[in-house]
């Protein structure tokens, strides 16, 4: 029987993609004895958003996390993080003390593979971080992030021919991320994950990348996608039947929309073509169960307020209708008929009450978090009326800074500054007046090199110089360790780990941790209430031996 290996996200990008990652540790802690029986290949548990929100939302410790879900689960099952490269969590590039001194820690602390990645599928931002992986005995799961060309309109394109302007065609090619997992191949990666963060890797695409990918490179290829416009589901089908090796999926209360699709569809499929995903039905159904409390706990935070019709894996019999669109699904997969697949899946995903395409997105073709990050820029200037122009702009803003791949931290600056674009627009302001420090230094090359070039020209508009300069992280200053003189003169970070939170989110890290030293001395230096002595009522007797002096 074929294995298909499942990588589960539950704990980390499902929450973080619907409910801004507010899970505390006490909901973590009620589903791990489940995920300790489960049988995933992994989990991922860690990155992304997790070390920040918990510490600026809950007032919890990320190492705490980690090393709590290690307990619980122990060898069952590979824990599984994010590392953004040379960036690890924020925007400016680390020197290599950091990464090796942060990549050693997260292994220590429990994980056993780490997902690397660099917004610009720049190699070299990745080497520093595949070379101690390895060093420490971690799994290397070097990720090409997907993207696909600017889309431009033909007034765009006339507009570029009359500026002898060279636009972009045909970049984000099959061959292009064929050629980068290649590369990494060579330098040391262990699983090759096609990263599609905003889930805009079409089914012909993706039937085509992994039968390439499967004849080009020897290690294991993963898929990891959203539905947020649709396609998710039918790219996981197209990517099985074509041979990929593992898939990312979320369980099926936290599924759908702006995260994975759900295991329990993906099992369902497996089920029908005799795959083994390794998965006990029965312990996902227990985690489905505490999941659905918990997402009644965190309905504040819930980004679409859909919940999935009640579905239990562990004993379901498909209504004929359903089990008549996996079987069309499965064929439409097999005859790469994509048209078909995406009204069976989406069909699928429909009846089981998952959120419908979200066409604004899918139109955009830009991350939902993009997308809404831009939407609350403007609302929160009261310029609502800009979005179009805005997202009209993006490709623009993509061309001139060499078309980066939007994914965390290129998608946000590139939509930041579409935002000022067309504010510099409204206010009769040549383009580009107004730019953040973001733009200016990726334009510059601080982040390493772009999948298009850049043009020179552009360069000195933006940055002074035509030349590309590099991040020199021999500049790179580290973060402060101040001793507390309050708190009685300890200092704000008490160990290597804590002093690698302040390194990575130093704003968050300082509130966080002097709140944590403020707590330990009040516990180790109560305060002790003064006795309270109740004077004594004076009778006459009493005043007249007072005023005798008989008390003397």
């Amino acid at each position: 029987m074929r294995q298909l290996k499942i990588r589960d996200l539950t704990l980390r990008d499902g929450q973080q993609s619907q409910f801004a990652t507010r899970m505390s540790q006490a909901q973590v802690d009620r589903v791990l004895p489940f995920y300790a029986k489960a049988g995933f290949y992994a989990c991922e548990v860690w990155g992304g958003a997790v070390p920040d929100s918990i510490m600026r939302y809950l007032g919890e410790n990320p190492w705490n996390r980690l090393e709590k879900i290690k307990a619980a689960v122990g060898d069952s099952t590979k824990l599984t993080s994010l590392s953004r490269g040379r960036n690890l969590f924020g925007y400016a590039p680390y020197p290599d003390e950091v990464i090796e001194g942060f990549t050693k820690e997260t292994l220590k602390s429990g994980l056993s593979i780490v997902r690397i990645f660099d917004a610009l599928n720049d190699i070299n931002n990745m080497t520093s971080t595949i070379k101690f992986v390895k060093k420490y005995g971690g799994i290397t799961d070097c990720a090409v992030c997907f993207t696909v060309d600017p889309r431009f309109t033909f007034k765009d394109k006339v507009k570029a021919f009359f500026q002898r302007k060279k636009l972009p065609n045909n970049i984000f090619n099959v061959q292009y991320f064929v050629e980068k997992a290649k590369e990494l191949e060579k330098e040391g990666a262990g699983i090759i994950t096609i990263k599609d963060m905003a889930g805009l890797i079409h089914p012909k695409m993706t039937g085509e990348l992994i039968r390439e990918l499967k004849k080009s490179v020897s290690i294991p290829i993963d898929l990891h996608t959203h539905d947020t416009p649709g396609y998710g589901l039918a790219s996981i089908f197209m990517a099985i039947v074509n041979g990929v090796d593992i898939v990312d999926t979320v369980l099926y209360n936290f599924a759908g929309g702006p995260a994975a699709p759900a295991y329990e569809l993906v099992r369902i499929f497996c089920d029908k073509l005799g795959i083994d995903t390794g998965v006990d039905a029965k312990q996902v159904s227990m985690i489905d169960k505490e999941l659905a409390k918990i997402r009644k706990e965190l309905e504040q935070f819930d980004t679409t307020k859909l919940i999935p019709r009640e579905f239990d894996i562990a004993d379901y019999k498909l209504d004929p209708e359903i089990d008549a669109l996996y079987d069309k699904s499965i064929a439409a997969a097999n005859s790469g008929n994509v048209d078909e697949l995406l009204v069976h899946t989406q069909a699928i995903t429909k009846y089981f009450n998952f959120p419908e395409p979200n066409e604004q997105v899918k139109r955009a073709e830009i991350p939902g978090g993009m997308y809404t990050n831009m939407v609350a820029q403007l609302k929160q200037l009261k310029l609502d009326h800009l979005m179009d122009r805005a997202l009209h702009l993006v490709p623009k803003c993509r061309l001139d800074s060499g078309c980066p791949p939007l994914v965390t931290p290129t998608s946000q600056i590139v939509g930041t500054q579409a935002v000022n674009l067309a504010l510099d627009e409204q206010n009769g302001k040549p383009e580009y007046t107004t730019l953040t420090n973001q733009f200016v230094n990726l334009v510059m090359g601080q982040y390493g090199k772009t999948p298009f070039p850049i043009d020179p020209e552009f360069r000195e508009e933006i940055c002074g110089s035509p030349e590309e300069i590099p991040y020199d992280t021999s500049v790179y200053k580290r973060q402060p360790n101040p001793v507390l003189k309050e708190f009685g003169w300890v200092k704000l970070a008490k160990d290597y780990k804590e002093e690698l939170l302040i390194e990575l989110f130093p704003n968050v890290a300082d509130g966080f941790l002097r709140k944590k030293r403020e707590a330990e001395w009040k516990a180790a230096n109560p305060v002790i209430p003064a006795r309270i002595i109740k004077p004594k009522v004076l009778t006459e007797e009493d005043h007249q031996r007072l005023y005798s002096g008989s008390w003397y």
